[in-house]
């Protein structure tokens, strides 16, 4: 990996804080990217150069002279990001990067800036793979509904050729969720067994045992099942019920994800909306921090399998899974994305002694086992970006997708139920799958426990 200049505009944002630049020092104490790659962070407000080395000394975990090493390969501009002439700035300093003609753009800012970045980025060439290539990092969300969506894709594409946009949804950068896929398509006793003839019904859930802490103001924006619901839930749930891909290729696994996206069909009278007790005080405001729907199943083998969703903040534990529940058993299988990484199948085996009395037992492949070698999503993600692959990324399609299903809910419209912390949410969200004879898998601690 040669010749990147890796440009960080809102180098102090909170995701810049907490997912890029811990990732980034990880990667660099890795010696994946040593000598070939400096980095250039933009921040909006005036701060001097010290004040950002010390920013980024105090948000990294290493020795002292790992950190000096890494913080020496950034350089900083202050700027008004709706200004044309910061650009000429910024790209008289790239331009004098003579051995990096690679770049990567990372955005780590509010989404209403997008539009003038862009602009700005054109207007001084830097969007162009001229003289090397120029890729863009974009995190979520990517609209707040179908349109907006739209309308950010086709502004993008105005600038960037889809090879260039590398839309970010973090838990396609997580192990366990890649490993899903090697799991199913490799082993033929699974792809047997795990599909839409013997499958009652699938459960997600994706829930926090924390609040909103000190991001209000976006929550206010956006809410639980749009930061959660629209993007990581339906992603998770493509990457366990998509088919098998021609080729395990950007193109191949990209299509079959969207084969469940454009297929899965909401039960629009079944959104729970929820809002925890203490939120806001102000009654008014309509933000959910919790959320339940189902949906059915409509690709392939899968076709006419039911789903239940659920997520949101102060429950009662913080939890990823998927849970696959068999037919006319009691064996079901847990995806574990955190904590505790894994795959789990709840089988049933003879209980000891006399007679032929069953009981249920676990059959675990847990990631503790090979924690070392695990890298974080953002690790794994960054270095796809710079490889130029977009296989665990979110194509335009892949986007619009999810928001057309999570539209017909009209959530913006939906007064939250309110809900004490350290649980589940509402009751209602437990009538929502007890009313089809069925009930929520509680997230258990046992599994691959450390």
């Amino acid at each position: 990996m040669k010749g990147i200049a890796f440009v960080i505009f809102g180098i102090t944002s909170n995701l810049s804080k907490t997912k890029l630049l811990p990732a980034l020092f990880d990667i660099y104490k890795s010696g994946v990217l040593v000598d070939d790659i400096s980095f250039l962070g933009v921040a909006r407000q005036s701060r001097s150069e010290e004040e950002l080395r010390n920013f980024i000394d105090s948000v990294i975990s290493g020795n002292e002279s790992e950190k000096r090493d890494f913080i020496s390969k950034f350089e900083f501009l202050n700027g008004d990001l709706q200004d044309q002439k910061f650009y000429v700035v910024l790209s008289d300093k790239l331009g004098g990067k003579k051995d990096q003609k690679n770049r990567v753009l990372y955005l780590a800012t509010h989404p209403a800036l997008y539009g003038d970045i862009f602009n700005n980025l054109n207007s001084v060439g830097l969007n162009r793979n001229d003289t090397g290539w120029t890729r863009l990092m974009i995190e979520k969300p990517i609209g707040s509904d179908l349109v907006s969506a739209k309308k950010l894709n086709n502004l993008l594409l105005k600038y960037f050729n889809e090879e260039q946009i590398f839309r970010i949804d973090h838990y396609l950068g997580k192990e366990t969720v890649q490993n899903i896929l090697a799991f199913r398509f490799n082993n033929p006793i699974v792809e047997e067994a795990i599909n839409g003839t013997n499958i009652d019904h699938i459960q997600l859930t994706v829930a926090e045992n924390f609040g909103s802490e000190n991001r209000d103001a976006y929550y206010d924006q956006v809410g639980a099942l749009k930061d959660v619901g629209q993007n990581h839930a339906l992603q998770m749930l493509a990457i366990a019920t998509m088919c098998r891909p021609d080729n395990f290729d950007n193109e191949g696994v990209t299509k079959k994800r969207l084969e469940v996206l454009e297929n899965f069909v909401p039960d629009k009278n079944s959104i729970v909306l929820g809002q925890y007790n203490g939120y806001s005080v102000d009654e008014k405001k309509l933000t959910n921090t919790f959320f339940a729907f189902k949906g059915v199943l409509g690709h392939g083998g899968f076709k006419g399998v039911p789903v239940y969703v659920r997520g949101g903040k102060k429950l009662k534990k913080t939890v990823a899974e998927i849970v696959v529940v068999l037919k006319n058993s009691k064996n079901f299988m847990v995806y574990r994305i955190q904590p505790n990484e894994g795959i789990i199948m709840n089988v049933l085996v003879k209980t000891p002694g006399q007679g032929m009395k069953l009981q249920p037992s676990m059959m675990e492949f847990c990631f503790k086992n090979v924690s070392s070698q695990l890298a974080k999503p953002y690790e794994k993600l960054v270095l796809d970006a710079i490889g130029g692959d977009q296989t665990y990324f979110n194509d335009a399609c892949e986007v619009e997708a999810q928001w057309k299903f999570i539209d017909v809910f009209g959530a913006d419209k939906i007064i939250p139920i309110e809900y004490q912390e350290n649980t589940w949410g509402p009751k209602e969200a437990n009538d929502l799958i007890e009313k089809d004879g069925r009930r929520w898998i509680e997230p258990s601690e046992v599994y691959c426990k450390v």
